[in-house]
């Protein structure tokens, strides 16, 4: 099957545990999944995968996390033609700007020619059951495009 990169960004760990329930789903389904902390691989590790998804928090008054500020802007360069994206997150509905780094982060992705493959996810702090059940759909939409 094909080969699913999911980068991250946490930092209380729901964002990670995000990318985790997106992953397990993905492998159920056939693929290689590689899931890495957004500071350890460049954008340019998306190149070599047919999935490319990120799952980011939004920070403060809905800011980029500071760590993947260099991989969002280095993801703008990149040509992912042939290649099927998708974001998800974690946002804190108290804030005014509720996950608005997956919708800049969906922005970029389609900047890169890349396909979208299923309407990004947000999550409202950590994963509840609904939440769980809509990343599992997510990972399904997403492969699904995965020709």
């Amino acid at each position: 099957m094909a080969l699913a990169k999911i980068v991250y960004a946490s930092m209380t760990g729901n964002t990670e545990e995000i990318a985790d329930i997106v992953a397990k789903k993905l492998e159920e389904l056939g693929h290689t999944v590689d899931v890495d902390e957004c500071t350890t691989v460049d954008a340019a590790d998306f190149e070599d995968a047919d999935i490319a998804i990120v799952a980011t928090y939004t920070y403060g008054d809905g800011d980029l996390p500071d760590e993947i500020v260099d991989f969002y802007e280095d993801l703008g360069d990149l040509d992912l033609s042939g290649k099927v994206y998708g974001v998800v997150g974690s946002g804190d509905t108290f804030y005014d700007y509720f996950c608005k780094s997956v919708d800049e982060f969906d922005e970029q992705f389609s900047r890169t020619g890349a396909s979208k493959g299923a309407e990004s996810v947000k999550v409202d702090l950590s994963a509840e059951d609904e939440d769980i059940e809509n990343l599992e759909a997510f990972a399904e939409a997403v492969s699904a495009q995965v020709g």
